[in-house]
């Protein structure tokens, strides 16, 4: 996709073209018959996993709430024959203000997970964040996105030793920015899950960065931090769930199951996944590892984002984790311009949560956003038709951008400024 490619109208002339020989889009292009579509091919699992937000889900909400209260003011006879979508991003020319948000646990919802999505992203220039909880080691994922740009999502451990490797890996694959998530230090409160009593990680999903990590691996037989919670009663749901997590351990079923690998895995994978004793002092030992940028995920308010460009992060998302970590807590959208203030020009400022499509992404941009990141609807696409779902979805959202940019009289992404909308 080059930056004036005139996608939108491309897009539409597809469909339409495909329609006269009977053909209707793969994936459903409304964003709700979409949700519902995915829900239906994915199993109540999978989708209570992808879906599901912290308690009741207000903060999902919210962040709808948010997008509806502003509202785009259009403007006429300007000439925007041509736009110009493309930004630059940590001295990147992108075709497009969109990045592939990092999900976890994509094998849920498709058998080929993070790879599908890796070469969906790569076809159309966009880049991916691949996830510390993917079900694809990183390697892989960057070897099928060739030279297309693409970064690494990192959940910081208990084990620095971890943090090192995943980070040099990351470099190691092309990596060009290492995005701290901040707001996961602990699990949310997701009803839908618990309700399920499923945690795909106890099952050996959403681990693969960790099992084909060598100092994850040589950490196996060492003593596990803490108490032990306790063995679980052996019965055959349990004995299923040692069985998927034996298949999805490299190498062979039979030498894992003798072992006993992919269960110490397991074990090591909860005992350090996540630490909430994390402090703005423990970012110079991040800085200390990498000449890459570094951006926190999980900024929502303007003084933690001062403190970012303070403490030399080069850069921040805005993002309350798509709803799944606090019930009840200010919608993203919402707290885009407070940091953008806050910031101010000195670090770019991205944006998720609640992005549903093409206009939300204008709407984000007016607002200040650099970027946005998609992550919901990409995994639907992914539900129901693997890479070429995925690349559908991904097209339908920078088909709408490119058109809501020339309906609202604006040629590039530049003009889309707050003069652009509302706030109603």
């Amino acid at each position: 996709m080059t930056a004036t490619s005139d996608i939108g109208r491309e897009r539409q002339r597809a469909v339409y073209l495909g329609g006269v020989a009977g053909r209707k889009p793969l994936v459903p292009v409304d964003l709700s018959r979409l949700e519902a579509a995915a829900r239906k091919a994915m199993t109540a699992e999978a989708f209570a996993y992808v879906a599901g937000g912290a308690g009741a889900e207000s903060t999902m909400a919210a962040n709808r709430a948010a997008f509806e209260r502003w509202r785009i003011v259009p403007r006429v006879l300007r000439d925007v024959e041509v736009r110009d979508t493309s930004v630059e991003l940590f001295g990147r020319r992108l075709p497009a203000p969109l990045l592939l948000a990092p999900i976890g646990v994509l094998e849920m919802a498709h058998a080929q997970a993070d790879l599908a999505v890796a070469r969906a992203a790569a076809s159309l220039g966009v880049p991916m964040v691949f996830s510390n909880q993917g079900s694809v080691p990183m390697e892989a994922c960057a070897a099928a996105m060739g030279g297309s740009p693409r970064w690494f999502q990192l959940y910081w451990s208990r084990d620095d030793a971890l943090v090192r490797s995943l980070v040099r890996r990351a470099e190691a694959c092309g990596c060009e920015a290492i995005v701290l998530t901040l707001d996961t230090t602990m699990l949310g409160w997701r009803a839908r899950d618990l309700d399920l009593a499923y945690l795909p990680f106890l099952r050996g999903r959403g681990i693969a960065q960790y099992t084909s990590d060598p100092v994850f691996l040589a950490s196996l037989d060492d003593p596990l931090p803490g108490a032990p919670a306790g063995a679980a009663r052996v019965n055959l749901h349990s004995l299923r769930a040692l069985a998927q997590m034996v298949r999805r351990h490299p190498g062979r079923f039979a030498a894992n199951l003798r072992s006993g690998v992919a269960r110490k895995a397991v074990q090591r994978f909860v005992a350090t996944y996540s630490r909430p004793s994390l402090t703005w002092d423990d970012l110079s030992f991040l800085r200390g590892l990498t000449t890459l940028p570094i951006v926190l995920k999980g900024i929502q308010h303007p003084d933690d984002a001062h403190m970012a460009v303070e403490r030399g992060m080069d850069g921040v998302v805005v993002s309350n984790h798509g709803g799944r970590q606090v019930d009840g807590a200010i919608g993203s959208l919402d707290a885009l311009p407070a940091v953008v203030d806050a910031v101010g020009g000195r670090v770019p400022v991205l944006f998720d949560s609640g992005v549903r499509g093409g206009a939300d992404v204008f709407k984000a941009l007016a607002l200040g956003a650099t970027a946005v990141c998609l992550g919901r609807p990409y995994v639907y696409g992914l539900a129901l038709a693997g890479e070429a779902g995925v690349r559908e979805v991904v097209q339908n959202v920078l088909a709408e951008l490119d058109l809501t940019l020339g309906l609202a009289g604006c040629r590039s992404v530049a003009e889309a400024g707050a003069q652009a909308v509302v706030r109603v």
